[in-house]
């Protein structure tokens, strides 16, 4: 049987909006067994279709994305949001392999014609912000192996399926900040060969390293 969530949401806190969640619940049940879902967590919210920043949403997100469920029921898209907020849970939907369904369409849910296309040009910009980065990765290694950079001699084996590595190498680091590198192209060069790091802590853990050898100098001067 199919796994599923129910999410409700009613936009104030009125005690009037409490017969509403109790109804969406009942017809979303309703819609489940129709559907041959069996339901793991029903979440309920009462916040504002606008705000993007809601607890149950992020939960609901965090289940999709440990694969405890693939289909999202609700009374119909417009409680999932409002304006870009509903926009950009669709496409993260989307992107969760997640498929809506509304008591509204009986079923899957049936975009308009506007939203489709929105959906449509959205996944393209995120397809090339995807080729900027790697075309950004793809420049640092150049720069770096112009400057002298070796990485075969220098890096190991980053393991089987390019995973990420959770040390930093900071030899790594000081020998491409002193071959000329920026801590942009340095983060980018050492991504490209599966560190997790971004130029913010390139230059931090530079910064630490020449800091720490400044004080190792000061210790041999005293004695």
């Amino acid at each position: 049987m199919k796994k599923g969530i129910i999410y409700v949401r009613v936009s104030t806190k009125k005690e009037s909006q409490e017969s509403s969640l109790e109804r969406q619940k009942r017809e979303l049940h309703r819609l489940a067994e129709r559907n041959d879902f069996s339901i793991i967590r029903t979440i309920e919210e009462q916040a504002s279709g606008f705000d993007i920043d809601r607890p149950g949403i992020f939960e609901l997100l965090d289940l999709l994305k440990d694969k405890q469920a693939e289909a999202l029921l609700v009374q119909d898209d417009t409680r999932l949001g409002r304006g870009n907020a509903k926009m950009a849970l669709l496409h993260q939907l989307h992107k969760l392999g997640c498929t809506v369904y509304t008591v509204e369409d009986q079923g899957a849910l049936k975009l308009s014609e506007t939203d489709t296309m929105v959906l449509d040009i959205v996944s393209i910009v995120e397809e090339y912000q995807r080729k900027l980065h790697n075309l950004k990765i793809k420049r640092g290694m150049k720069s770096a192996v112009e400057k002298g950079y070796r990485p075969q001699r220098n890096l190991g084996s980053t393991g089987a399926g390019g995973r990420k590595r959770k040390d930093v190498p900071i030899d790594e680091i000081v020998r491409l900040r002193n071959s000329g590198l920026t801590f942009h192209d340095l983060a980018a060069t050492l991504r490209g060969f599966g560190y997790d790091i971004s130029k913010a802590t390139a230059n931090r853990r530079y910064q630490e390293f020449i800091k720490k050898q400044t004080e190792n100098v000061s210790e041999k001067d005293k004695t």
